[in-house]
């Protein structure tokens, strides 16, 4: 399995997030001076063999013989048929782009300017297609548009669909990315070679292959080791573990990790019996049946309260997060309402209806993991403690804010969230998938403005700002261990409404900055499902 080189230079602080889409085709009728994109698909540099089947629609792709300059003239005119900001798209000729050329290349995560050399077909189509987004900046200062990027179509079906990729099974936690640096595990896949070498939360990485991670000139090496390992390479780690003294080294080879997208499922220690806590990571397929089980579970415990620990989660399919939404709401709460409306740009793009634009609260399964149509479990409740983190991110956002439409009390603890209430539709051409932003949702209640992020116990105004607590992150314990900072101060708002003391915090927890999970943009999402085509 490729790669993707999405990971973060340790010289730099990039952040990636990401979205999705449910829909037909885009309108075949061009403007601007683009061609309708439908005459320009599938003209392929290296088209795919005759015959190749895109698992998502049981047809085969029909790739043709092309070129390079064909597959950008087909991303101009999806772009403008279908970016949800395509007026702020500036006019940029393909011309450059070619292999062996230096281009301009501008950050989406930051918008700062610098260079890419095109060392290959995807450098040459990925490249062309950041230039072809908004440089806007919202009210803070961060950019509009940080969420445009492409992913190989092998790896994207292979991550989305199944929970695969390539690596060890950790996730790098990047607190400082210029020297001295620092670098801990953040969370570890069950079962992964990482697990087996008991490599756990808040450890710190070293040094990899010998290079100091600290200070070390060797960018790419350490880039490689801990974002982009190569699958059946041996990389060496020294790294001290969380309350160690001395240091040790492990050898381990990079490989295929299934992702376990729902952990630590059960009910918190007495006295708090009666809370449950589900860690949630990814919103992929396989999670559909990690849901529900887990829900299942805490209903039959017959809890009275429960803490949604999404820090770490990016988002994914959206019809996961109202499926989820429904489960924790109920059907009281849910009957008749919206989880999502979501509007796309001024061409109607996907020639959707009202009803096509509307996303209910999903009662039953829709097949993802499971069999389609069943009723899904529910646990009715009036509040949900949600844990946040900056990477918390699209459709984990929409949980938030489908539950906040209909009138269920979401507490956040942790960080301002992401701050991404859009989302698209994945689009292969030619072997790659392409992410643009295509539409942007709003609950029940017709909010959707948070594109600064959901804020814990925000002073201001406007329905982004939640009761709870800013708490930063606490690598000294592991996660659903109800003395971890974020958990702890979840306990002590539900007991008393108050927050830990800033103080006491810093001497206890360190005050470590919010770190930056640093992994592929494709984990980063907010996903429709095309109604015109079967699931997977």
């Amino acid at each position: 399995m490729k790669t993707i080189p999405l990971y973060v230079l340790l010289s730099l602080t990039l952040v990636a997030c990401g979205g999705g889409g449910r829909g037909g085709s885009p309108s075949t009728t061009g403007s601007s001076g683009h061609p309708p994109s439908s005459s320009l698909a599938a003209q392929c540099a290296v088209p795919r063999a005759a015959g190749t089947v895109n698992p998502d629609t049981g047809q085969a792709y029909g790739d043709r013989q092309g070129n390079l300059s064909n597959e950008m003239a087909w991303i101009g005119s999806y772009v403008n048929e279908t970016y949800l900001w395509y007026a702020d798209v500036p006019v940029v000729s393909s011309t450059p782009y070619i292999i062996g050329a230096t281009v301009p290349y501008v950050s989406p995560s930051n918008n700062v300017a610098s260079t890419k050399t095109l060392a290959s077909n995807y450098d040459v189509v990925d490249v062309y297609f950041n230039s072809q987004r908004s440089s806007l900046t919202t009210a803070s200062g961060k950019p509009k548009d940080q969420f445009h990027f492409t992913y190989t179509t092998s790896d994207w079906q292979a991550l989305s669909k199944a929970g695969v990729q390539a690596g060890f099974g950790f996730d790098v936690a990047l607190l400082a990315a210029a020297p001295p640096r620092q670098a801990l595990v953040a969370l570890t896949s069950p079962g992964s070679v990482a697990a087996q070498n008991n490599l756990l939360r808040g450890a710190q990485f070293l040094t990899v292959n010998g290079v100091d991670v600290v200070n070390g000139s060797d960018v790419a090496t350490l880039n490689e080791g801990l974002f982009a390992p190569v699958a059946g390479k041996q990389y060496t780690f020294q790294i001290l573990d969380q309350g160690a003294v001395t240091p040790r080294t492990i050898s381990m080879v990079a490989g295929t990790v299934t992702l376990t997208p729902v952990q630590n499922v059960g009910t918190l220690p007495a006295p708090n019996a009666a809370v449950g806590y589900i860690l949630y990571n990814d919103q992929i397929a396989t999670a559909e049946s990690e849901l529900i089980a887990a829900i299942t579970t805490l209903k039959a415990a017959n809890i009275s309260d429960l803490v949604l620990d999404m820090r770490y989660n990016g988002g994914g399919y959206l019809d996961l997060a109202s499926e989820l939404a429904y489960m924790l709401a109920g059907p009281a709460a849910t009957s008749g309402k919206v989880f999502e409306r979501d509007t796309f740009n001024n061409k109607n793009p996907f020639n959707f209806t009202t009803a096509q634009s509307t996303i209910a609260f999903l009662n039953t399964t829709q097949g993802f993991s499971t069999t389609s149509g069943q009723a899904l479990p529910q646990l009715g409740l009036s509040t949900v403690y949600v844990i946040t983190g900056k990477g918390t991110c699209s459709a984990s956002e929409a949980i938030m804010n489908g539950l906040i439409g209909v009138g269920v009390k979401v507490v956040q603890v942790g960080a301002t969230t992401c701050g991404k209430p859009y989302g698209f539709f994945p689009q292969d051409n030619c072997s790659t998938t392409y992410f643009t932003i295509q539409f942007q949702g709003v609950n029940n209640l017709g909010f959707g403005a948070y594109a600064d992020g959901f804020i814990p116990g925000g002073s201001g105004s406007t329905a982004n700002n939640l009761p709870g607590c800013a708490v930063a992150d606490d690598f000294s314990k592991q996660l659903g261990d109800p003395a971890e900072a974020r958990l702890a101060a979840v306990l002590q708002y539900r007991s008393n409404g108050t927050c830990p003391a800033a103080p006491a915090l810093a001497m206890a927890r360190r005050q470590l900055p919010e770190p930056q999970l640093v992994r592929s943009a494709a984990r980063e999402n907010r996903i429709l499902r095309r109604v015109d085509l079967p699931l997977f």
